[in-house]
């Protein structure tokens, strides 16, 4: 497995979740955001979950976490679904039908839940156990080792830890009854500190 195997829709949603990710995301959290696309790609393999929506995975990979940038910031809601609202408007102006618009902005949502049934929604699942990967460290060695360098090779981790927990902590002081608050007190901090990928 490596990079290659996966390539970006050439959409108008995917090229125009990208953009705005780069446009208004710092580095950090686009490359997060990237890692997070590939390594759902690649739990699809590994796990061997079929008949997923590529393009939807890519922008609500790419998008799940642009609720925490101020521009998008919304002062009531979760930066998830805040997130999901931003992928509708992408995707509406894609032209893409009101049922695939909400799905974006569901898979963006469940991705903070604790666990999500990969047969009840797969690109849910996906990014759940992508960004569980990516921020908690969770499952490291299920993806070949490999394929987890390049990755890292190509979209370093750089402030990461520091800028999202950053985010993070404001988002769940802000908005208490939100899943920020449930990632805080689960120990949010000392994942991203101790995260095995920061230590490579």
């Amino acid at each position: 497995m490596q990079i290659a195997d996966f390539s970006p829709p050439d959409t108008p949603a995917a090229r125009g979740a990208l953009a705005l990710a780069r446009e208004y995301q710092s580095p950090a959290l686009t490359a997060h955001a990237i890692r997070s696309w590939l390594w759902a790609e690649a739990f699809a393999r590994v796990d061997g979950i079929a008949g997923i929506d590529h393009e939807l995975l890519y922008v609500a990979a790419i998008l799940h976490d642009i609720g925490t940038v101020p521009e998008f910031d919304n002062h009531r809601l979760s930066y998830e679904h805040a997130g999901g609202h931003v992928a509708g408007a992408v995707t509406a102006g894609a032209g893409w039908p009101t049922q695939r618009r909400l799905r974006a902005g569901e898979v963006i949502v469940r991705h903070n839940q604790e666990s999500v049934d990969p047969a009840v929604d797969a690109e849910g699942y996906l990014l759940e156990v992508a960004t569980a990967l990516d921020i908690s460290g969770s499952r490291p060695d299920a993806l070949p080792a490999g394929f987890v360098r390049e990755v890292l090779a190509a979209h370093p981790r750089g402030d990461l830890a520091a800028e999202f927990g950053a985010c993070v902590v404001d988002q769940a002081a802000r908005k208490p009854d939100t899943a920020a608050r449930r990632l805080v007190d689960g120990g949010l901090l000392d994942k991203l500190a101790a995260h095995p990928f920061e230590h490579r």
